[in-house]
This record gives C-alpha cells, sequence and structure tokens, in this order.
C-alpha cells in the first residue's frame, strides 16, 4: 500500500511541467493530499506507533551566501509533511546540508516533496539569472534571494489555503508525529536566511510569493489525468 501512493506521488511530480509555477504548486497541494489520504487508511490497517524516527540528508546545501532560501523552503515542506527540517554541517564549515527527521514511510515522500520543490524555484531562479545577465553578481543574488524566500512563503500560503478549505477531515492527520518533535529537541536549529533576508529584492520576493499561491489544484490534477491517459494510449 505504501509503495503504490509513493508511485502515484511520483508519477504526479513526473507529470508536472516545472516551468511552470502554477503547474508546479498544485503538483504540490495534491502530494500533500495523496499522502493525507494514504495515513487515512494506515491509521485503520497498521499499528503507526511501531514506526521509527528516521534522519535522512539530502543532496542538498546551502550557506548564508548561497541559496539560504533553502532553509525556509525546507521547513515549509517538513511541517507540511509531517516530518522536521534541520540542517547539519562540519566543524568550522560554512556549508549546511539540508536535513529531515521523520517516521519511516513519512520520510522519503517529503524528501521527494522537497527535491521537486527546489528543482521549480531554481527554474525561477535561472530565469532570474538570464534576464540580470549583464548586472552585477551581488545584485543578482539579492533578486535570486528575494525569489527563493518569496516562492518559499507562497508555498506555505497554498498549503494553509488548502487546510482551510477542506472539508473531509485528513488536514487532522498532517500534523508532525510528537516522537519526531522529541527526535530533534537535541539539535540546535540554524537560521542561515536571516543575513540573506536583510539583503534581499522584495521586488523578487513578491514574485516568488505570487508564484506560490496563485493557482488552481483541479486544473493541475486534470491536467495530469489527460497527460496518464495519452501516455497509456
Amino acid at each position: 500500500m505504501a509503495d503504490n501512493y509513493k508511485e502515484k506521488i511520483k508519477k504526479l511530480l513526473a507529470l508536472a511541467e516545472s516551468d511552470n509555477e502554477n503547474e508546479a504548486k498544485a503538483a504540490l497541494l495534491k502530494a500533500k493530499e495523496l499522502m493525507a489520504q494514504h495515513k487515512i487508511e494506515e491509521a485503520d490497517l497498521e499499528d503507526a506507533q511501531n514506526k521509527k524516527v528516521v534522519q535522512v540528508k539530502t543532496k542538498f546545501t546551502c550557506s548564508k551566501r548561497r541559496d539560504s532560501w533553502m532553509g525556509s523552503l525546507s521547513a515549509v515542506i517538513a511541517r507540511n509533511f509531517c516530518c522536521q527540517a534541520t540542517m547539519s554541517r562540519k566543524w568550522n564549515h560554512q556549508t549546511r546540508t539540508i536535513t529531515f527527521v521523520g517516521l519511516e514511510g513519512d520520510i522519503d515522500t517529503c524528501v521527494a516533496i522537497f527535491e521537486y520543490a527546489v528543482s521549480c524555484t531554481m527554474d525561477g531562479i535561472k530565469k532570474i539569472k538570464c534576464d540580470y545577465a549583464n548586472f552585477s553578481q551581488e545584485y543578482r543574488k539579492r533578486l535570486c534571494d528575494g525569489y527563493g524566500f518569496g516562492f518559499a512563503e507562497g508555498v506555505n500560503e497554498a498549503f494553509k489555503k488548502q487546510e482551510e478549505q477542506d472539508e473531509t477531515g485528513w488536514g487532522l492527520v498532517m500534523v508532525v508525529p510528537k516522537e519526531v518533535h522529541d527526535a530533534v529537541k537535541e539539535l540546535k536549529p540554524e537560521n542561515v536566511g536571516e543575513a540573506a533576508a536583510d539583503r534581499m529584492s522584495m521586488s523578487l520576493f513578491y514574485d516568488g510569493y505570487e508564484d506560490g499561491k496563485k493557482f488552481d489544484p483541479s486544473t493541475k490534477l486534470t491536467a495530469a489525468v489527460e497527460k496518464e491517459k495519452t501516455m497509456i494510449r
């Protein structure tokens, strides 16, 4: 059962056009809905208390000077997919590795969703770098940071809106388990985004924010179903 729902999420993300911000965010919302439905079914069939808390380091790194928005994006994805995000780094190193903590069965989905969200954000950032190629590196960094932080906040607003419109009650199961909170109590969270946030471009922040929150999930779902039918024929 678990593998089945994970495959559905993978297929949904694969069908999404990541260079279209509206389509991409709709895929994120649908992925959360699929995970919630699975957790409701799981509660009737399995003892979730027997699952272990695991920690997974992703392939993504950031620092106060590079891609600091990843910290904000990882936190948004984690709390909406029943996990917690943190960062790990070697002693005396500036680079942090984005890491997730969660229960078995939740963690793999959370990491996959985060990877997809980063890909979508980077698509927007690549376009900014191209459009402002003749400007200074520091100015482009401010623009990219603004877009990245805005994108994360826009996705957060989209998840909130989804919860407000939920009439099935599945939102109640999409909470971070106590075991996960307990597992990260001894970890010291770092906020590498504060310094960058002070210098980021607010105009690009709002561009990213709008990209993250203005879309219709039903449109994406319909498009994905039609694509899948075409591929099967």
